[in-house]
């Protein structure tokens, strides 16, 4: 089972506007649609997708929060989310107007309490599954949330990844993450360089391994993929052709692959070139890759 937590979800407000935003009008929507996000949110609808069992656990509030509840579960989604008395699960918008731009929520306050809450749920994975922890971390929380989770379940036989930048990224380390998956700019960020070279991103991949990392995927968004597995050994893979619509998940969607790809062969070639598919099919969709769409990229990938 493939377990992912996702602090903060949200419902996304996509409007499309003809013509471009006008500011002090009113601007009519030419369409719009209403999606269910999070990081985590993402790893589990992909994992789903590519027929993987996974649960989706996290904080909702209010009664944003039962809407996206239940809309996921109307996708097919499992999820055993707590439910959180202050505040309100967030609605993002997202405006396409030929330029682009985002106004996102708060969210709701989570508690001690909550997170104690949490931590019973996640004390009840077994030895074997997998954990996936992505995302940034809610100002009402401790920004050490990522640490104290895999502090608790050091030493439990328990995969965990993490999809994270910064700190949040770096302080994990110690606790031996089976995988994480920076960028290559946010990997060039933690090092203080710019990354130009396939052998400076390996380098700087090895150097996360040395802090404690197993396997450090690096996506390079047109540019494919770097993975430096836990042997040591280093993968490179291109990105398949496409025209990109859409940015929003495409790295959930290959954490998502990598993962499946992995906990079905063990073969971290295969991963890698799975992870590669399900990112570029979500890349190359309005909204999340269909299993259809990753499938005839992973014929395509040399």
């Amino acid at each position: 089972m493939v377990y992912t937590v996702t602090f903060n979800p949200a419902i996304d407000y996509v409007v499309y506007i003809s013509g471009g935003l006008k500011l002090n009008d009113i601007n009519r929507n030419a369409s719009e649609e209403f999606q269910f996000g999070g990081k985590g949110i993402n790893v589990s609808n992909m994992l789903r997708t590519l027929g993987l069992p996974t649960v989706a656990l996290g904080f909702v509030a209010g009664f944003i929060g039962e809407g996206l509840e239940r809309g996921l579960a109307e996708m097919g989604l499992d999820t055993d989310f707590i439910h959180v008395v202050e505040g309100m699960t967030r609605i993002n918008v997202k405006v396409k107007a030929g330029e682009e731009t985002e106004i996102n929520g708060i969210g709701p306050t989570i508690t001690e309490a909550d997170m104690q809450k949490l931590y019973a749920k996640l004390d009840a994975i077994s030895p074997g599954d997998t954990l996936v922890l992505s995302g940034s971390i809610p100002k009402c929380l401790s920004g050490d949330s990522y640490e104290r989770i895999m502090a608790r379940l050091d030493g439990r036989g328990i995969r965990i990844a993490v999809d994270a930048t910064r700190d949040l990224l770096v302080n994990v380390l110690k606790y031996r993450p089976f995988l994480i998956k920076p960028n290559n700019h946010e990997l060039g960020e933690i090092f203080g360089r710019v990354l130009k070279t396939d052998e400076e991103i390996a380098e700087c991949a090895a150097k996360l391994q040395e802090m404690g990392a197993r396997n450090v995927l690096v996506s390079m968004a047109g540019d494919g993929a770097l993975l430096m597995d836990e042997a040591g050994v280093c993968h490179r893979i291109g990105c398949p052709k496409g025209k990109v619509l859409n940015s929003v998940g495409a790295g959930d969607s290959m954490v998502a692959g990598f993962l499946a790809g992995y906990l079905e062969t063990g073969d971290y070639d295969y991963a890698l070139r799975l992870g590669t598919a399900a990112g570029s099919a979500t890349a190359f969709s309005i909204g999340l890759g269909s299993r259809e769409k990753i499938d005839a990229l992973m014929a395509s990938i040399p």
